[in-house]
């Protein structure tokens, strides 16, 4: 594992490499030397995140395969977020989505509009459990000590 860790870390260093001898001005300038040295760059950075995101997530479902305590634990969590995105669906709003206090195209309400709506409220639950779990954990430590 520290082998391809290593590895991982040498192509990126040779990639650093070659952007520091080209210089910033040169590449903000020359398209075709951007596609030569950013692009694969990327497209290796790309490659390693989605390798890495499967990796962790093949390795979460066996753990959860192997002790059924977690699987359950795992389910009742995503149920609970459930329960609270159906919460925020209900409170969010789709009307038209206003801009400096006018009203943007017609296209603008609607499904996109209640679910953008549904994001902010999803977050501002959680966000509200989040600090209440904190202040009750903060309280719970002045009064223990």
């Amino acid at each position: 594992m520290t082998l391809v860790a290593g590895l991982i870390g040498l192509i990126g260093f040779f990639f650093f490499i070659r952007i520091l001898i080209e210089g910033d001005e040169a590449l903000k300038i020359d398209a075709d030397l951007q596609s030569s040295i950013l692009s694969p760059f990327i497209s290796f950075s790309i490659f390693i995140l989605v390798i890495t995101a499967i990796i962790s997530v093949v390795f979460s479902v066996l753990n959860m395969i192997k002790h059924p305590e977690a699987l359950k634990r795992t389910l009742m969590g995503v149920g609970i977020l459930l329960v609270f995105l159906v919460i925020a669906y209900s409170l969010a709003d789709d009307g038209a989505v206003m801009s400096m206090g006018k009203v943007l195209k017609d296209g603008e309400a609607g499904s996109v509009s209640k679910w953008v709506s549904t994001g902010i409220n999803f977050s501002a639950i959680l966000g509200i459990i989040g600090f209440g779990a904190f202040f009750v954990d903060f309280v719970k430590s002045l009064v223990k000590n």
